[in-house]
């Protein structure tokens, strides 16, 4: 496992398509109410981490977030932390696609995503989130989202792709993973 620095890591905050529970993958939706609290409490997490490099995914869900959590501080928008492309099931309402492709929800958890009509899928954004890693030279506050967290931690911990989902991410909360070990903070 390369020796990556440390990884301030924040998921966007709710957002419409979040509550609805429509998919986003590369398409977006603005903050709710709750989602700019969310962000906000994220900001006071990271209120006393001066120094470090400051990252968000292009994204106008995490932009929004960002600007929030960095109150006003310059970041860098980077592609590589995007969302996973989920190809035709973006900005569709889960309950529809469970209906529509019960075959590719029967496994469970979170391989859906790997099977996405015309998306992406986890090798594509394992390389992407690796390639991301290698360009960092210091420690990062980063916003991005739920499945690209994931996977940053899992890259980031030397883990193995199977333990994808269980772990866990949560909107409002920052996730550190240092020297390989992680830690929740709300």
């Amino acid at each position: 496992m390369p020796g990556w620095p440390d990884l301030y890591l924040m998921r966007h905050g709710q957002t419409a398509w979040n509550a609805e529970g429509r998919m986003q993958g590369r398409l977006d939706s603005p903050l709710t109410p709750l989602g700019e609290a969310q962000a906000r409490r994220q900001a006071w997490l990271v209120r006393d981490l001066r120094g470090l490099a400051r990252y968000a995914s292009p994204a106008g869900r995490a932009q929004q977030t960002a600007h929030i959590v960095f109150d006003g501080q310059d970041f860098a928008s980077d592609e590589r932390l995007h969302e996973i492309d989920i190809g035709a099931f973006s900005g569709r309402l889960v309950s529809e696609l469970h209906a529509a492709h019960p075959e590719i929800f029967a496994r469970g958890g979170l391989d859906w995503y790997d099977l996405a009509p015309g998306g992406e899928h986890f090798p594509g954004l394992e390389a992407r989130v690796r390639a991301f890693l290698d360009d960092l030279t210091g420690p990062a506050l980063i916003v991005t989202h739920g499945i690209t967290l994931r996977m940053l931690r899992l890259v980031a911990m030397g883990l193995p792709l199977e333990r994808l989902p269980d772990m866990a991410v949560t909107q409002g909360g920052l996730h550190l993973v240092s020297r390989g070990q992680h830690r929740m903070f709300f």
